[in-house]
């Protein structure tokens, strides 16, 4: 028995500290606006709000006010890219990379920006910002050419509205409440989303939390990516036969003028 109690007290001097710790750490209560965004032939793009509280222990804001940042984050695949040169005139692809986890959307929001509010190392390790994504290339690629290819795709899908970088994006109200716009374009792959609130105090990450926001098809669309998925060969025989008939229509109506 001796030996047992020893080990209880042993114990709870090991964990007392750790729980002391941890109930001096802020939390955070975080939400989205949708759980789900449906996407129909009508869907021209849509805002998704980001908000929530930071609960401080004992309810006592700090001197030094904590900053947020919010990421949405879409489905991780696969991607080959292309690089382009022109010869004798033709555009004509050159050398090519394969990025095995290349985001489909990224979308960061922060009340401030991310170099004035962490190291360079805390924004690669949380993958904090465009420059520190983590896209690892299949093979043996120089740095300078995988730069070369993901700072092409930065911009591409830049350009295109899937990764988008706001610094003033999240507003922090009274120090406890916190909001933030994300716009999802119309173009947004679909997939699982993830919503992840950062908090972060003099250069360090205090908490961390998540939502899961699906981005999906419905109606007439769903049906037809359903068909492409799973009845690849009948989908393509039917968009040919589909092809022919309006071409033979079209042509149809041309003779009789």
């Amino acid at each position: 028995m001796t030996g047992v109690r020893a080990l209880i007290l042993w114990l709870a001097l090991t964990l007392l500290p750790l729980t002391a710790a941890r109930a001096t750490d802020p939390r955070l209560v975080p939400d989205v606006s949708s759980r789900a965004i449906d996407i129909q032939y009508s869907f021209t793009g849509e805002e998704l709000l980001l908000f929530g509280a930071i609960l401080y222990p004992d309810q006592r804001l700090p001197d030094d006010r904590a900053d947020i940042v919010v990421v949405l984050k879409g489905p991780v695949r696969p991607i080959v890219l292309r690089e382009k040169r022109r010869v004798a005139g033709i555009w004509v692809n050159a050398r090519s990379i394969r990025l095995r986890t290349a985001p489909s959307f990224y979308a960061i929001g922060s009340s401030r920006p991310i170099d004035r509010l962490v190291d360079e190392r805390t924004a690669a390790i949380f993958e904090l910002g465009l420059a520190n994504l983590s896209m690892s290339p299949t093979g043996f690629s120089e740095a300078k050419t995988l730069e070369r290819f993901e700072a092409g795709l930065i911009d591409l899908y830049r350009r295109a509205g899937l990764f988008v970088e706001n610094p003033s994006a999240v507003e922090i109200t009274e120090g406890v409440l916190y909001r933030a716009r994300i716009p999802v374009p119309a173009r947004v792959p679909v997939g699982t989303y993830r919503a992840e609130t950062y908090l972060i105090s003099r250069g360090r990450v205090l908490a961390v939390a998540s939502r899961d926001v699906q981005i999906r098809k419905t109606g007439f669309e769903r049906f037809v990516a359903r068909a492409a998925e799973e009845h690849g060969f009948l989908y393509g025989l039917s968009a040919v036969l589909m092809s022919l008939g309006l071409g033979y229509a079209a042509s149809a109506v041309f003779r009789r003028r």
